[in-house]
């Protein structure tokens, strides 16, 4: 770590800093049952884009569906309960008083975004810069996201430390050079022990502090 770099600290959202992923996951099982004949399909798409899950499934004859898919999923999103994950506003604070610079680094679209402003007006003042998956070409697993917020906040990788719950969330993460922390919000701790530096359940036992002893 260099002691003269700005510490970074950059948090996806759904399943990282609110607890989200169990709605979606009511969500997508419906489509894939409902469109694709498909159970438990939102397993399979865990940590993708809107564009990555049509691109993928929703192809070809199947491609018929996404306007509904995209209709159903905005009235979905403005209806949802924005919930933080235990612990993450206490350890966002934390972060604050020390001095590091915090991102919210999301592949959500501004839409989703306001739902969460709505929910949570103080949403926004947590945050040095919020970064939503409009302002990149290239979606997770690719690291631009979390390289931009490096970037934002003149910090290297050894300084930065990227909070994730998928797959692709923690692939981008490790391609960014970045000192990683899996959620086991989404996915469990056994299949994501791997991909991360820690892992934990929440951020009730997170501290500045503590995170400084992960470098």
């Amino acid at each position: 770590m260099d002691n003269n770099k700005t510490i970074a600290a950059l948090f996806d959202l759904d399943g990282v800093v609110l607890d989200t992923e169990s709605q979606y996951t009511v969500f997508w099982d419906k489509q894939g049952l409902k469109y694709l004949n498909i159970e438990d399909f939102c397993a399979t798409i865990k940590g993708q884009t809107l564009t990555q899950i049509f691109d993928k499934h929703f192809a070809g004859e199947y491609e018929q569906y996404r306007t509904q898919i995209t209709i159903d999923l905005v009235e979905f999103e403005s209806k949802m309960s924005y919930e933080y994950i235990s612990g993450a506003q206490e350890f966002i604070a934390d972060l604050k008083r020390n001095g590091a610079k915090i991102a919210v680094v999301t592949s959500s679209n501004q839409k989703k975004m306001e739902n969460v402003y709505h929910a949570h007006p103080d949403f926004k003042n947590q945050f040095d810069v919020i970064l939503t998956g409009d302002m990149f070409e290239r979606s997770k697993p690719n690291p631009d996201c979390f390289l931009k917020g490096m970037e934002i906040f003149n910090t290297s990788p050894e300084n930065s430390f990227v909070f994730e719950d998928s797959f692709h969330g923690l692939e981008a993460g490790r391609r960014s050079g970045a000192i990683v922390i899996g959620l086991a919000t989404t996915n469990s701790r056994e299949s994501i022990a791997d991909k991360a530096c820690l892992v934990i359940d929440n951020f009730e036992n997170m501290s500045y502090q503590g995170l400084l002893k992960l470098s």
